[in-house]
């Protein structure tokens, strides 16, 4: 019997049928099901495709028991310590880490596209003063796709290349300008003789009655964020923005799809999420109350920012990004009780057994909002850093399925629990329900 095949008797019919057997560079091997159906008359049942390999891909891959991620094969680590988040985009995108000439030319590139039609910057007025900005950023994104009629056209690859660099380009200037929008205050224009992240710093943070300088340490975390958030394989928003492109939709819709699901508290909205349990807790004298209800299994009280659903040891992002938590909190004399409080409640839980034992570390979420807050970003714009840093993971799955010759649209099954067939009764014949 082949190796590379795996053999299924029905019990129902006694038929045997042999279904391939794939194997990645790493990881576990899938089974090919495609003819599942054809030969044994049945689907599978897979509640959240927590078994199943939605496509073939060579962007990202991850050991959830290991604690490992890689982008295009080099470890997050490594990137994270060496790398500019536009040469990790840069890396997504093409698959190659770019030379100096290709650095440049590709951030070159990205300035140019940085600005947004003066048109799009009056977008912003039909919203509400208090309208989230994650609400603004769908609205925005998938507006897009109405200014660039001319190239369009997904079956040509520079047109492809161009959108997903308009779309990591204009990123940073959409957040910005959405913040601006919230807060009732001017605009700013981008910068191009400003790197990626201290140009969104200056256009978040900056105001026309008085110069704005960017700390250089809140824009080297912030670089190391958007490294950490750049992609992180087929999760929900990424499958999403990859279902969306199965329809042949435009690039824009596709990731205004995705950042759709990203808003998600189970998602995008995690850090978010960790700050308002910080605050629930309010004091630290309190957090053993609270140790105490995350333990109890009657009590639907959960810590957020703990665990993760993929790694199952640690998150390799989680032990980057402490360090640079207590490092930006102790450089910029953080003083805030709720800093406090974080890190009180990190302490307990690295040493209570229970959580080493359910493996339940702080995750990338938990110190990401901690940090977010430390550079007084709003709580309503976490969800929007992430949205800007996945981009560049997003793009890259974008572009990869267009490429894919195989590429057929997402048509989920189901398994149908309703009721059987029944015959239509006239109105005056039906009974109240219930």
């Amino acid at each position: 019997m082949p190796q590379n095949t795996l053999t299924v008797i029905d019990n129902r019919t006694g038929k045997t049928v042999e279904f391939p057997i794939h194997n990645g560079t790493l990881g576990e091997p899938a089974i090919d099901i495609a003819t599942l159906y054809s030969e044994l008359g049945c689907f599978t049942y897979d509640p959240g495709f927590v078994s199943t390999a939605s496509c073939k891909s060579e962007i990202t891959y991850i050991d959830g028991d290991a604690g490992i991620l890689l982008y295009r094969g080099y470890p997050i680590e490594q990137l994270a310590e060496k790398s500019s988040f536009l040469e990790v985009a840069y890396l997504l995108i093409y698959g190659a880490l770019p030379t100096k000439d290709e650095l440049h030319g590709f951030n070159a590139e990205i300035n140019r596209h940085s600005m947004i039609h003066e048109a799009l910057r009056n977008f912003f007025n039909g919203f509400h003063y208090d309208a989230h900005p994650m609400a603004m950023m769908v609205g925005v994104v998938g507006s897009l796709s109405a200014f660039y009629h001319s190239e369009l056209n997904i079956k040509k690859k520079e047109h492809r290349r161009i959108s997903a660099l308009r779309l990591l380009a204009k990123m940073p200037t959409i957040a910005a300008a959405c913040y601006k929008h919230s807060v009732g205050m001017p605009f700013i224009y981008p910068h191009n003789d400003l790197g990626y992240c201290e140009n969104f710093l200056n256009m978040m943070f900056s105001v026309p009655a008085q110069p704005y300088e960017v700390n250089p340490v809140t824009a080297r975390v912030l670089n190391l964020l958007f490294i950490l958030h750049a992609d992180h394989e087929q999760n929900a928003s990424t499958s999403t923005v990859r279902m969306a492109s199965s329809t042949g939709a435009n690039p824009y819709a596709c990731i205004a799809a995705g950042i759709a699901a990203l808003w998600g508290p189970s998602h995008g909205g995690a850090n978010e999420a960790v700050l308002k349990m910080l605050a629930d807790i309010g004091d630290v004298k309190r957090i053993p109350e609270y140790i105490a209800r995350a333990k109890d299994k009657n009590d639907p009280f959960r810590l957020m920012g703990f665990g993760h659903r993929v790694y199952k040891n640690f998150d390799p992002r989680a032990t980057i990004i402490r360090n640079a938590c207590h490092e930006v909190l102790q450089e910029l004399s953080c003083q805030d009780p709720l800093f406090d409080l974080a890190l009180e409640l990190e302490k307990i839980a690295l040493e209570d057994e229970y959580f080493i034992t359910k493996k339940l570390y702080p995750n990338v979420d938990f110190y990401s909002g901690i940090i977010y807050k430390a550079l007084n970003i709003p709580n309503n714009m976490f969800t929007v850093m992430f949205a800007l840093a996945r981009t560049a993971g997003w793009v890259a799955h974008w572009l990869e399925m267009k490429a894919d010759p195989l590429q057929r649209i997402a048509r989920p099954r189901q398994l149908y629990v309703g009721l059987d067939k029944r015959d239509y009764i006239p109105i005056e014949q039906r009974r109240a329900q219930g």
